[in-house]
């Protein structure tokens, strides 16, 4: 059984109970166990896309393996996701990540 209807929920529509289920999005930052790299990204579905990251699926990130989650933002749309995602890449805020993690920041 897929663990979201485990769980009651669905990933469209309603669950199986009836209730509307909102489709999240995710910003995420990430530390790498090798470098202590930061990397900024952002998904649908944050397990299955960390999981990529630690299997070496993910071309920017595949040679700073293992990664680590230090935090994530929960998002209505994909749009402001997007959005906060390249906002954190700026210059500025990378500067602002290495201060808060203490680490540098990576695109």
């Amino acid at each position: 059984m897929a663990e979201w209807l485990r769980n009651g929920l669905c990933p469209y529509g309603t669950s199986p109970e009836g209730r509307q289920n909102l489709i999240m999005y995710f910003v995420y930052i990430l530390r790498s166990l090798k470098n202590n790299d930061i990397y900024v990204g952002s998904a649908e579905d944050i397990a299955k896309r960390f999981d990529l990251h630690n299997k070496g699926r993910v071309k920017s990130t595949k040679a700073y393996r293992p990664w680590e989650l230090l935090n994530k933002e929960e998002f209505n749309s994909r749009g402001d996701a997007v959005r906060r995602e390249r906002f954190l890449k700026t210059g500025q805020q990378k500067e602002i990540l290495k201060r808060k993690y203490g680490h540098v920041a990576k695109r």
